[in-house]
């Protein structure tokens, strides 16, 4: 397993891989970003990855592996179809979890509009040729809960329970219908194809995830590591190879989500941690400019936080306050004559009205394999009324679970 860093942020799930070319019979999904055209608000930022953070850490001990939020949290999503005949559905893409579900029919509480200018549809399996329900005595459903689920028939569907770290859940049964993705067919052009993939009929939503959400979706497509996940279930059957690639847009609010062997161009590559429940990669070093900052060799790796996660669905990015401070201090520095205030106790931010390039450094992440992904000014810095916020952000200053932790999310999804 390893991940690879040029140009856009690229996860991959086996050895080798990279961004730019797809090879044929491989999945592709169009993106969009949420947040597209607006101006980004601090509060509203930072609100999302609080939410975005119970999520990754309170989802680690559930029994599918990992949870999202696709109202509150999820940053990008797709366009898909299921059954037969298939019927559109806008879907948050997240590498965070691991299930794939949607709003089914019989759901009294599920969205029924959407602020997002996207027409929401509930899953009716009968109104599919090609849909199935799921049952306790299948193996897909041994695999979920480890094992047989207690009081739970030979013929009766098997369930499923997502609870949030904000209390919000969705709750439902599994079901099986033929899901259709785009794959690549030729130089930038892609075709329509098909996979039979177990997915979650949400019955039930409550919290931030029922009918109140303005910003909602009819579901999510999770791209995490186990094997219900939908990158894991395509692959056991052939129809892929396990890897896929990202690259991310949130100026022009779109990017792509390819799954399967990316041919080019080259890239280096650098290893996930092993037995880590996100995706998560070895940081060596901070360079701001020409010099690196004289930190800790263990900075990166205490506890239980190891490596430095790597979400797409978190906004800003997080550093101890070990790493923070001094590449604060830094970036700062580059101007002495600098008024720097703080917004909302925590954002470090500053007027300035030259260009934000020509007058800040560059910041260099270096990773194991001598990978590095450098990060320019008008990347880390963007604009808050009539300042510049660094969008840089101490996790030291976080609650208990997620003190110190790293975690790089989609502000640098413009690489």
């Amino acid at each position: 397993m390893g991940l690879c860093l040029r140009n856009c942020l690229c996860i991959v799930l086996i050895a080798t891989a990279a961004v730019g070319g797809v090879s044929s019979n491989h999945g592709v999904f169009s993106v969009k970003y949420r947040y597209a055209g607006r101006e980004r608000s601090l509060s509203l930022l930072k609100e999302h990855d609080a939410r975005r953070q119970l999520r990754i850490l309170a989802g680690v001990d559930l029994p599918l592996g990992g949870t999202s939020r696709p109202d509150g949290v999820g940053l990008y999503y797709a366009k898909i179809g299921i059954g037969t005949p298939p019927k559109d559905y806008y879907v948050q893409v997240d590498t965070g979890s691991d299930i794939m579900w949607v709003n089914c029919i019989q759901c009294k509480e599920c969205p029924r509009r959407s602020s997002l200018g996207i027409e929401l549809t509930l899953y009716d399996i009968k109104d599919s040729s090609t849909g199935k329900f799921v049952t306790c005595d299948q193996e897909f459903c041994h695999g979920v809960y480890g094992g047989p689920l207690t009081d739970c028939m030979a013929n009766t569907s098997c369930p499923y329970l997502e609870i949030y770290g904000d209390g919000s859940s969705t709750t439902g049964y599994f079901v099986q219908d033929v899901v259709q993705y785009d794959k690549v067919s030729g130089d930038l052009q892609t075709t329509s194809t098909n996979g039979s993939l177990i997915f979650g009929c949400g019955a039930r939503q409550s919290g931030n995830l029922d009918s109140t959400n303005e910003e909602a979706l009819d579901g999510i497509i999770g791209f995490g590591k186990s094997n219900s996940s939908m990158i894991s279930q395509l692959a056991s059957s052939g129809g892929v190879r396990k890897m896929f690639a990202h690259c991310l847009d949130g100026i022009n609010g779109g990017g792509i989500f390819a799954i399967g062997h990316v041919v080019q161009p080259e890239v280096n590559k650098t290893p996930l941690v092993p037995n880590q429940p996100h995706y998560s990669i070895n940081m060596t070093a901070v360079q701001v400019g020409l010099d690196f900052l004289n930190l800790p060799t263990d900075v990166f790796g205490v506890g239980d936080n190891k490596g430095t996660i790597i979400d797409s669905g978190t906004t800003l990015a997080y550093l101890p306050e070990m790493v923070y401070e001094p590449l604060v201090s830094k970036i700062i520095s580059q101007q002495p004559d600098l008024k720097v205030h703080t917004v909302h106790d925590e954002y470090t931010c500053f007027q300035y009205s030259e260009s934000v390039d020509e007058g800040f450094p560059n910041v260099t992440f270096h990773f194991e394999n001598s990978v590095s992904l450098k990060v320019y000014p008008h990347e880390y810095l963007f604009p808050f009324e009539d300042l510049w916020c660094i969008g840089w952000q101490n996790s030291g200053m976080q609650s208990r679970d997620r003190k110190n932790m790293t975690l790089l999310g989609g502000i640098l999804r413009e690489l």
